[in-house]
């Protein structure tokens, strides 16, 4: 059969792009069955909800599974009255609903000329000719969906193990924290207790990334270090003082028993603990045995913590792929439907590419960005112009990116701030 759109429709990039689906779905041969678990599967890794879901449950209970055959196009052309009264949806949540599936490159708009949905089928009960709702991208997707799968899963059991060991860590960081503290020993503890809290707020809630998991686990393990040997050096301190006051006690025993025919034989030995009993306060004890050969002052300790302790903060502040899908939802949609699942920052970076025109933004602007911003840097721009200009925040998305690309040279970007305000406003 020759599918013609009619092209009434306000054309897309989107919409385009889910035709070309549907041409190459109609070449290929998939049981509904499959098709629908296969989506299912990802649906909420590619932005749909649950109600985008349910529409298309509903239209699947339409096909046949001639519909599916090889030369054939699984097309529905139900009414929106009776859509609506299946779904219970409203007239203008249906439509948002089927626009979502068909920009995700799930479904097809298969339009008539006057815009009206109707088809037949011939005695053997395939469709002759049909104008409505096309489920034809399923089957070009599906192999592609099971791949995805198989890589979320794959990405799951990673961030569960990563989790794992991030609790771990936590655990054994505010043990020795805590021991330490209830002991009284000396050390950075209350800097350890501020960054470690400052590390427990970065731990994702939702959607977490192995990416973001394993950097996590990294400061994580450093500071455990730092901890252990901090815990380690006030053991040290606090034992040879212990030692020293039960050597001091339990000497004159000793010296009671000995043979007398030893104090004879030996050199004699005189222990002026024993001639001069005084008590020692705490303080005359600790002094010392906390005076080391080669021992650092300790000034210079507290500096070394705390230009590592601000080190980390650095670190921390850095954007990562995480934060900036999740502040920009709608470019993450476009760039998880272009490029399927984004392991880096290097598959995002081309995905921007790709997306780049889609808005407006010259190659020109495009290749300046990536020479002064870096790939990184400018892949992280775009995503927040393409987010921006999908709001209608921003008119003009070359000239706000050649805008950002000045600043940078001035050193006023700040691109880090501009993604968790994004983020702020989202949980508000």
């Amino acid at each position: 059969m020759n599918w013609q759109p009619s092209g009434w429709r306000k054309a897309t990039a989107a919409l385009a792009a889910s035709e070309q689906l549907a041409q190459a779905g109609e070449r290929a041969a998939v049981p509904k069955s499959r098709a629908f678990v296969a989506v299912k599967r990802v649906g909420a890794y590619i932005g749909l909800k649950a109600g985008d879901m349910m529409l298309l449950d509903t239209l699947g209970a339409f096909t046949q599974a001639q519909d599916w055959e090889e030369g054939q196009r699984p097309i529905v052309w139900a009414s929106n009255a009776y859509l609506m009264e299946q779904t219970g949806f409203s007239l203008s949540a249906l439509k948002r609903h089927a626009r979502r599936l068909a920009e995700a490159g799930v479904i097809s708009f298969q339009d008539s000329p006057n815009g009206k949905r109707w088809g037949r089928r011939d005695a053997e009960g395939r469709i002759v000719e049909a104008y409505g709702f096309d489920l034809s991208p399923l089957s070009a997707r599906v192999e592609a969906f099971e791949e995805l799968h198989a890589e979320l899963q794959v990405e799951r059991e990673l961030c569960q193990r990563l989790k794992r060991q991030i609790t771990v860590a936590r655990r054994m960081i505010r043990a020795r924290i805590e021991a330490a503290v209830s002991s009284a020993m000396r050390g950075p503890w209350a800097q350890f207790t501020r960054l470690f809290d400052e590390l427990l707020e970065r731990l994702p809630r939702r959607h977490e990334a192995s990416e973001q998991l394993a950097r996590l686990l990294s400061w994580f393990k450093e500071l455990q270090e730092r901890v252990e040997a901090a815990y380690l050096k006030a053991t040290e301190i606090v034992q040879p003082v212990e030692n020293a006051s039960v050597s001091n006690e339990q000497m004159p025993e000793k010296n009671q028993e000995m043979d007398p025919r030893e104090l004879i034989s030996d050199t004699h030995i005189l222990n002026t603990n024993q001639l001069n009993p005084v008590t020692r306060n705490s303080s005359e004890n600790e002094e010392p045995v906390s005076v080391t050969p080669n021992a650092r002052p300790a000034e210079q300790v507290d500096s070394e913590l705390e230009e590592w302790v601000a080190e980390v903060r650095k670190k921390c502040a850095g954007l990562d792929l995480p934060t900036v899908m999740h502040a920009c939802p709608e470019f993450a949609s476009w760039a998880r439907n272009m490029g399927g699942f984004l392991k880096n920052w290097n598959d995002l970076h081309r995905v921007a590419g790709q997306l780049r025109p889609m808005i407006g933004v010259s190659e020109h602007a495009w290749n300046v960005a990536q020479d002064r911003l870096g790939k990184q840097v400018a892949t992280a721009a775009l995503a927040l112009v393409f987010e921006k200009h999908s709001a209608g925040e921003v008119a003009s998305p070359g000239g706000y990116l050649r805008g950002m690309v000045e600043k940078a040279g001035a050193g006023e970007l700040h691109l880090e701030r501009s993604f968790y305000g994004r983020l702020s406003g989202q949980a508000a």
